[in-house]
């Protein structure tokens, strides 16, 4: 007879299994309101890892069907990976939305464009303000060099070379990267391996560990919210003592993960997961289990 820590995971499994075409179906609907350039994946992600969370948090005795409780949480999860992905600042978006907004108003009104110093007079800003404003939100835009002519298109981005400081980074992350794939636990470390570099299918991976394509996915993001948190606490250089949402042994797993994460390498070791242009050795092992 199973236990009812096996009924609790057979049933949170059945709810994620069911529910996987709704995390699809919000990810196509966002994705039909933002630029192009927006990944699918990431969405999708985002998205698979607020519907384990919502499967795992969810009280059927509270009487809402689970299909509205998660998607609340999946909608609200996709929002935060595109406020993430936005390089600018939400005051400046919604700036920018008044200006656009004065600047159609003035459009309908005076039936022509009007000029920089009509919409800062209505928005009551400086015209220097307004340019400010219009250049953060130029910054921010996003270009694909797959819609420049081969001819043109170099002329339209500037140089984009990275500097000493930038590439020294990007090499010490490729090592935390390197370490926070290496602490996982044995089987969310075989996932996560297998789907993101050796690209193998969901099907293949779930064969190899005799469980569902369900759990595999469930494991997937499990180890994405775990790399996800433990990354962004050795980010931190000053960062406090962990003082997790969680409770009891997942708050201790959680604590573990990030020291483990923060001792794991040196920078000398980190480094050497790169060369000097910031570029992945050919050959270097991808985890080494301690």
């Amino acid at each position: 007879m199973p236990s009812a820590c096996e009924v609790e995971a057979n049933a949170t499994e059945k709810l994620i299994r069911e529910n996987l075409p709704l995390v699809g179906h919000l990810v196509r609907e966002m994705l039909a309101k933002v630029p192009a350039h927006v990944s699918r994946d990431e969405l999708s992600s985002a998205g698979m890892v607020a519907l384990v969370v919502s499967a795992q948090n969810f009280d059927e005795a509270r009487g809402v069907p689970f299909a509205r409780f998660a998607a609340i949480r999946i909608r609200g999860a996709i929002m935060d990976e595109l406020r993430g992905m936005d390089w600018a600042a939400r005051s400046v978006r919604t700036r920018a939305r008044e200006a656009d907004s004065v600047r159609s108003q003035l459009a309908a009104a005076l039936g022509r464009t009007p000029r920089p110093d009509e919409i800062a007079a209505t928005m009551g800003i400086a015209i220097s303000e307004l340019a400010a404003l219009e250049a953060d939100v130029a910054r921010a835009g996003v270009l694909s060099i797959e819609s420049f002519a081969p001819d043109t298109g170099a002329h339209a981005v500037s140089d984009g070379s990275s500097g000493p400081e930038t590439t020294l980074l990007r090499r010490e992350e490729l090592g935390y990267l390197h370490d926070a794939i290496a602490e996982l636990p044995e089987r969310l470390r075989v996932v996560v391996t297998a789907y993101f570099f050796q690209e193998r299918q969901m099907t293949d991976i779930a064969a190899e560990l005799g469980v569902s394509e369900s759990r595999v996915s469930q494991m997937r993001a499990e180890a994405l919210r775990i790399m996800r948190d433990g990354l962004k606490h050795v980010a931190q250089s000053d960062a406090e003592p962990l003082q997790a949402a969680e409770s009891g042994r997942a708050a201790a797993t959680k604590a573990a993960y990030c020291r483990a994460l923060g001792m794991r390498s040196t920078l000398s070791e980190r480094l050497a997961m790169s060369n000097v242009r910031g570029e992945v050795i050919v050959g270097a092992p991808l985890v080494q289990i301690a």
